[in-house]
């Protein structure tokens, strides 16, 4: 299950993932994986989720995400999981693009595939948003 949530910066994205995530520890039965673009938030998630600070790791395009993203579901068989605080700028692509649109399909392969929910922020108002896309926003 892939789930967006789209919004202009400063409208409190990050803050309701961080949220989400927390709260989801109380009904999880799996692990849960938290990817942002640095260390800022790393204290606001509860400790018994796994913080991944991508920009530690040489990501340069979205293919190279997407193969980052299937290291960390081969390495733990165990995630239900992953929020991803910032897609498109962690892939570095726009958000009205081909390559954007291929990616989100492929999370969502391997997302029905192995049983693992993405909760995804990205950076764009939802008027914004690729007809293809809205289909999996929730806020």
């Amino acid at each position: 299950m892939i789930r967006l949530i789209a919004g202009d910066t400063g409208e409190g994205k990050t803050k309701d993932l961080i949220s989400m995530a927390n709260d989801a520890l109380e009904t999880a039965k799996g692990h849960i994986v938290y990817l942002d673009g640095d260390k800022s938030h790393i204290y606001d998630l509860h400790h018994d989720i796994r913080y991944i600070n991508i920009s530690e790791f040489p990501i340069n395009d979205y293919k190279e995400f997407f193969g980052f993203m299937c290291g960390i579901l081969s390495e733990d068989s165990d995630i239900e999981q992953i929020y991803v605080d910032g897609l498109l700028r962690m892939a570095r692509l726009p958000i009205n693009n081909d390559n954007t649109k291929e990616l989100i399909s492929k999370l969502k392969s391997v997302s029905d595939t192995y049983n693992v929910r993405f909760i995804i922020s990205v950076n764009c108002d939802t008027s914004g948003l690729p007809i293809s896309l809205k289909e999996f926003l929730v806020a």
